[in-house]
């Protein structure tokens, strides 16, 4: 009998293990995927959860599968929400850095923008969704701590092409964005980098583009007597070919330049070459 009692007792311990064991190894694995940041589908590897975050932020990260892809090179999009669920700055685009049709798909990109507190926040991303439906769509949701926007601010125009005010694609038509910058005395050089940058998703819903290739770089920028003199690195010319997207790049920068009083005339070098550059 006594036998029979400790057979039991030794029974029901094991299904207490056994119940312990199922309950508890799905939350494991469920604290996991908040410890890297990640839900099933997509992975941010360069901003862990709840930390603190400035501007401009890098962002990386992966998509693989479950309604994460790739789509014309890039991934979806990720936008940051203050406390009180407010944008701040603009939507950015995550970009493919590893071959968009080929899962995994590496992205990465930059996100800007100022908060004029500390405060709790959120990075939404949301997945590259070609087929429009509804049903498709997924988000992931990460919280961060915003920094306090050092210093002050001031606004530059940048300039670029558009679709919707030139439908007719005049080439050496531009039109002005306006970017948030801190405050700098350089502000014709801020005004270069920022234009540098490209569209951001907001500008190209409202048709802008850019006819200025990714990874060009000002080496550098002199401004004497009215006239500034930039040099760029060889991307400038990469592959542009056609009299079109030659004269859309030279009056991107020549504009961008221009909208300060102290700049009359604009000439661009290449690696110091002047004569034979942006040839269509």
């Amino acid at each position: 009998m006594q036998k029979g009692v400790w057979l039991l007792a030794i029974l029901g311990l094991i299904m207490v293990i056994l119940v312990g064991i199922l309950i508890f190894v799905p939350a494991k694995k469920s604290n996991k995927l908040i410890e890297l940041n990640a839900v099933k589908g997509i992975e941010i590897n360069s901003v862990k959860i709840n930390e603190e975050i400035s501007s401009p932020l890098k962002i990386i990260g992966i998509v693989n599968g479950d309604g994460w892809g790739g789509f014309e090179g890039q991934v979806g999009t990720v936008k940051l929400l203050d406390a009180n669920g407010q944008q701040l700055g603009q939507t950015a685009i995550l970009t493919a850095t590893t071959d968009w049709m080929t899962s995994p798909v590496n992205f990465q990109t930059y996100l800007q923008f100022l908060s004029d507190k500390d405060q709790e926040g959120t990075l939404v991303f949301k997945n590259e969704n070609p087929s429009d439906m509804r049903d498709k769509d997924k988000t992931f949701s990460l919280p961060v701590k915003i920094l306090k926007s050092s210093g002050e601010i001031m606004t530059v125009k940048v300039f670029f092409n558009n679709s919707i005010m030139d439908p007719a694609i005049s080439c050496n038509k531009v039109f002005a964005v306006d970017r948030e910058v801190p405050k700098t005395t350089a502000v014709a050089r801020s005004a270069l980098d920022e234009l540098l940058k490209g569209v951001t998703y907001s500008d190209e819903n409202q048709g802008f583009s850019t006819s200025i290739n990714e990874g060009v770089k000002i080496q550098s920028l002199i401004i004497e007597n009215g006239i500034a003199k930039v040099d760029f690195n060889d991307k400038l010319e990469y592959q542009v070919g056609g009299s079109c997207r030659v004269s859309a790049i030279r009056s991107q920068i020549i504009e961008t330049l221009k909208q300060f009083s102290t700049i009359k005339n604009v000439i661009i070098s290449i690696n110091g070459r002047i004569e034979d550059i942006l040839q269509p």
